[in-house]
């Protein structure tokens, strides 16, 4: 997998370095005049110099620059922030993120509901991406939800043959379990569902289809990958290497 991100080789300096967020093209350009850029304790003043990134001993301003291509992230995502890259009107996960994160453009590995929270991946490693959302490979996902209604032994059987939704499609089977149930005015169940596809709403749809509302939707666990509970509602973390490997990754880099 391209986590582990070796196949890279000679590259610019100023490429390397605006990567690692230490400023703009011109920005390093200045920094190299200024003669505050050293490759194995040598000052380099041409900001083109090629380095290879993850075996030269490359330095700013007396401080080490540890090169890695990819970054691995996982959210606690908040309700009312899109899972989007950007938008006009509303607030998305990347503007949550701190800059030392942002200046990698992670992108969202699929997506969960403005109202939907939980567990988020965000990478800008295109090929794990694809690898989690490819509908090929059935990766499992967890969902723990407050439902309007009374579920029951017939919704499980009906999750586990697969519901027609209001569109016609059949979903694949989905594990359905019944956690509790409070009674007042109206029945709220909890519930926990495993799907292995993503389509669009499926959640929400699939107990539409067997006539109760979902009114509260968190994400718990995608493939192997668990969310740490710890995280604060809109804070995220690096993976860890065994976190990575869950997804089917390479070592994280650290």
């Amino acid at each position: 997998m391209s986590a582990s991100g070796n196949a890279v080789k000679k590259q610019r300096i100023d490429k390397v370095l605006s990567h690692m967020g230490k400023g703009s093209r011109s920005d390093i350009r200045k920094q190299a005049k200024q003669g505050l850029i050293t490759v194995n304790d040598a000052v380099i003043k041409d900001s083109g110099y090629h380095v290879d990134p993850y075996t030269d001993r490359i330095q700013v301003g007396g401080e080490p620059v540890i090169y890695r291509e990819f970054i691995y992230l996982m959210m606690n995502k908040p309700p009312g922030v899109l899972s989007a890259t950007e938008d006009k009107r509303d607030r998305t996960v990347l503007d949550l993120l701190k800059q030392e994160y942002a200046q990698f453009e992670p992108f969202p590995v699929g997506r969960l509901d403005k109202d939907t929270v939980g567990l988020l991946l965000l990478t800008n490693d295109g090929q794990l991406a694809h690898e989690l959302l490819s509908p090929r490979k059935h990766v499992p996902k967890t969902y723990e939800a407050t439902v309007e209604g009374e579920v029951d032994a017939a919704d499980v059987a009906a999750f586990a043959a697969g519901v027609e939704l209001e569109d016609g499609y059949v979903t694949l089977p989905a594990q359905l379990t019944l956690m509790g149930r409070e009674r007042g005015s109206k029945t709220l169940s909890q519930i926990s569902l495993t799907i292995t596809e993503g389509k669009f709403h499926q959640v929400k749809r699939m107990f539409l289809a067997v006539g109760k509302k979902v009114i509260f939707l968190k994400r718990v666990s995608m493939g192997g990958l668990k969310l740490d509970e710890q995280l604060a509602p809109g804070a995220c973390r690096e993976l860890t290497a065994e976190e990575l490997a869950l997804l089917g990754g390479g070592e994280a880099e650290t």
